[in-house]
C-alpha cells in the first residue's frame, strides 16, 4: 500500500491562490473521509478541512471558510484543496490524512498524516 503524496505548495503573495493535491496509487481515497491539515511554524498541526466519502459534504475551520475549497477527483484518485485569498497566516506545511466527517458537527481528526507534506509560504 502506497501512502498518498501531497503536492502543489509554493511561494505566493498575499491575496494569491494555490491548489494542493493529495494523490495516491494503490490506495483508494474515495473509501475514506479525507482531511487537510496544516502545521504553521512553531505551532501544533491542526485540521482545517474534511470531506465526506458519502456525498462530498465538506467541513472547514472558520479561519479558512469562504477562502478554501476541498474537492475530490475520483477518476484521478486525488483530493484537492483550492486556496484563494491567501494570507501570511496561511503559511505552513500542509498534509492530507484521515478524518471522520460528522454531519452538523466538527470532524474527528485523524492522529496521523500521510506523506511529507507540501510547503505553502504566503509572503510579499
Amino acid at each position: 500500500q502506497v501512502q498518498p503524496v501531497e503536492s502543489g505548495g509554493g511561494l505566493v503573495q498575499p491575496g494569491g491562490s494555490l491548489r494542493l493535491s493529495c494523490a495516491a496509487s494503490g490506495f483508494a481515497l474515495d473509501t475514506d473521509d479525507i482531511a487537510w491539515f496544516r502545521q504553521a511554524p512553531g505551532k501544533e498541526r491542526e485540521g482545517i478541512s474534511c470531506i465526506s466519502r458519502h456525498d462530498g459534504s465538506a467541513y472547514y475551520e472558520n479561519y479558512v471558510k469562504g477562502r478554501f475549497t476541498i474537492s475530490r477527483d475520483a477518476a484521478k484518485n486525488t483530493v484537492h484543496l483550492q486556496m484563494d485569498s491567501l494570507k501570511p497566516d496561511d503559511t505552513g506545511l500542509y498534509y492530507c490524512g484521515a478524518c471522520t466527517y460528522l454531519f452538523g458537527g466538527t470532524p474527528e481528526w485523524g492522529l496521523e498524516v500521510w506523506g511529507q507534506g507540501t510547503l505553502v509560504t504566503v509572503s510579499s
